[in-house]
């Protein structure tokens, strides 16, 4: 049975004129009371096939553990869109390794880049990571994303609890506090473990990030990623020696804790 919410994305016709959010707090609420206790590949197949959060897109980084979210959703519908953001900055591997899952799981995917103009104003040595992160993830990451996601109702992503403390407590639908026309956000994988993840890459023989064997169990931009330790924090080599946790995508601190 179909909840009874305020999907604003099936209800209107949306324009320059309408500024009614999308989704309120309220609706991401009652959302993770309908699914509490369903399985994630339950609830991707209510909230796609159903239309429970209207347009949807998949954004994903490629990393080391996005083949799981990926092949979840393309057993439910791969025309689901998958957003992908060509920073520039990407190592080899995670190139060939986006190339490989594409083919492998027939996944739509979007190419996203940055503005040139952005680049030449704000960026023009390619360095500005080495003195601001920060503004290196606005003009590689955020803007580029924020521009592409404009059209969309709601976003799965694959962030998951055990990654990093600031992701600890987070639900699995959230309303994007980025976005003032209240885009929905959706965290399948949010309740997830390292076992349940890998079980899954075993289970379905998906491929393997090739740096993970390397040492790094999160893999973002070549110059602000790092090895890590065994029994650190998986996130622990993302702008290592930097008081950064996220690109600015995610804002910790400011997701829902509910």
């Amino acid at each position: 049975m179909k909840p009874e919410l305020n999907l604003a994305a099936q209800t209107r016709t949306r324009d320059a004129l309408d500024l009614a959010p999308r989704f309120t707090d309220h609706d991401a609420q009652r959302l993770n009371r309908l699914f509490e206790g369903a399985s994630t590949a339950e609830m991707l197949k209510s909230v796609i096939r159903d239309r429970l959060a209207g347009e949807l897109t998949v954004v994903s980084s490629f990393g080391a553990e996005s083949a799981v979210l990926l092949h979840l959703v393309a057993s439910v519908d791969r025309s689901v869109p998958v957003l992908f953001l060509d920073t520039g900055k990407h190592f080899a591997e995670t190139l060939a390794y986006r190339d490989e899952l594409v083919t492998l799981l027939g996944l739509d995917l979007v190419v996203l880049r940055p503005d040139p103009d952005d680049l030449a104003k704000r960026d023009e040595t390619g360095l500005r990571w080495s003195y601001d992160p920060d503004g290196c993830c606005e003009i590689r990451k955020v803007k580029p994303l924020a521009k592409a996601l404009a059209r969309f109702d709601a976003s799965f992503t694959g962030r998951k609890a055990f990654q990093a403390r600031t992701r600890a407590n987070l639900p699995r639908f959230e309303v994007d506090t980025s976005d003032a026309q209240g885009r929905l956000k959706i965290n399948p994988l949010i309740d997830w473990d390292a076992s349940q993840i890998e079980g899954y890459f075993i289970q379905h023989d998906l491929p393997r990030h090739p740096l993970i064997a390397q040492g790094y169990p999160s893999i973002g931009c070549s110059p602000c990623t790092s090895q890590v330790l065994p029994g650190e924090d998986p996130r622990s080599g993302r702008w290592k020696g930097w008081d950064k946790t996220e690109c600015g995508i995610h804002k910790p601190g400011l997701e829902p804790f509910l």
